[in-house]
């Protein structure tokens, strides 16, 4: 396994070193990324602080007019991770992150075909998302189809997740799905979308259908979004749904948004049917608080479902610098014997442009636990979450 290692980097940069004989320099670009990142969470008597980091390396390679080839390396450690790099220097962390190729047609409706490793963002990243707050991120091996034209854009993907041909899964797990955008639905756009993914050993066969529509009107911004989730879940019945809003305003260097989700929840565990819904491959951080209590629903919430109540505001304080404030409480939508109460959770973000490939950003997330956390068999002590990170891309 070192061998092949060994050999796949010195592949790696042999392609880098040799690249720019083989290709001029407008069919090629690189990029990259550097990006540290402190934090420190503190909750009761326990106290855990370290600094994580991604380095990437991105070569995008025009082949041919209607050719493609895009590779993403990347590196992700903690610093301290490898005692002394004379003796440690293996690149445990180090990954293929994107890998693929893309056939492209141009025309009024423009296609494509990616084949590869790749990213996957439907609409908000609220059911499918590549999570890039992580240092890691998440991306797919699969297909993905796109057509794309001026009033219309429709994505087609089809995942595999794990295969049991390989040594370390034994189950054949997989999604497809597909997302359609009107681009102009009345003040707004419009997202329909379908994702089915299934799993044999877990007796899984689940499919989620929803909607998302989104825009602008009479100076207010707005999202309204709904899914409902069918199939066999674990082998039970599912019956699921979730729906959320959000209303916002902008007024001079600031705006305000009122925010409501809403994600069913299971009063009978014991019942045969499944009744909590599933974010499936979500960018949860984006949505349920910065602090990440509940990444992993419906585990997170105890199969109860949860509201998510929340005002949030941003204030731009000058060219370079703007602050946002997010206010969330968070409840149970099934209370049978336990207490609907969560947590209340305040995040606060600084985020300051250094240079225009360069940024810093503080955060500093405060979370109230309260008595339904502890119901549920989670940690209810408040806790405390900072972080200070900086990006820096070329």
């Amino acid at each position: 396994m070192k061998t092949i290692k060994k050999i796949a980097l010195f592949g790696i940069a042999s392609f880098f070193l040799f690249l720019p004989a083989s290709v001029t320099a407008q069919d090629i670009q690189v990029h990259g990324q550097l990006r540290p990142r402190y934090e420190l969470r503190a909750q009761s008597s326990q106290e855990d602080a370290f600094v994580s980091m991604r380095a990437r390396l991105t070569v995008n390679a025009l082949l041919e007019n209607d050719v493609r080839v895009f590779l993403q390396v990347q590196d992700v450690r903690l610093w301290g991770d490898e005692t002394n790099t004379l003796f440690d220097f293996s690149a445990d962390n180090f990954d293929l992150h994107q890998g693929y190729i893309e056939f492209s047609r141009p025309g009024d409706t423009q296609l494509a075909a990616r084949v590869g490793r790749q990213e996957v963002n439907f609409g908000g990243q609220r059911l499918v998302g590549a999570v890039g707050w992580t240092q890691q991120a998440r991306s797919f091996d699969g297909i993905g189809l796109v057509a794309n034209s001026t009033g219309f854009r429709i994505d087609l993907v089809g995942v595999i997740l794990t295969d049991e041909t390989s040594v370390n899964n034994t189950d054949d797990t997989w999604f497809v799905a597909a997302n359609a955008v009107l681009k102009s639905a009345g003040p707004g756009m419009l997202d329909l979308y379908g994702i089915f993914n299934s799993e044999d050993l877990a007796d899984t066969d689940q499919a989620t259908l929803g909607a998302r529509y989104h825009g602008m009107s009479n100076g207010l911004n707005f999202r309204a979004e709904a899914s409902l989730q069918t199939g066999t879940r674990a082998g039970s019945d599912v019956s699921a749904f979730m729906f959320g809003g959000r209303l916002g305003k902008a007024f001079g260097d600031g705006s305000v948004t009122l925010w409501y989700d809403y994600l069913s929840g299971d009063d009978d565990l014991t019942d045969g049917d499944t009744k909590v819904f599933d974010t499936l491959f979500a960018t949860n951080h984006k949505f349920y608080g910065f602090a990440d209590l509940f990444l992993n629903i419906p585990v997170h919430t105890g199969m109860r479902g949860l509201q998510d109540i929340a005002v949030k505001g941003t204030y731009q304080m000058g060219s370079r610098t703007n602050l946002s404030l997010a206010l969330h409480q968070f409840r149970l939508v099934e209370t049978a014997g336990v207490d609907s109460h969560l947590a209340d959770e305040a995040d606060l973000i600084f985020n300051y442009r250094y240079s225009a490939n360069t940024t810093f950003q503080i955060g500093l997330a405060q979370v109230a636990g309260k008595q339904g956390l502890a119901d549920i068999g989670r940690n209810s002590d408040n806790m405390t979450w900072l972080y200070v990170m900086t990006n820096a891309t070329f």
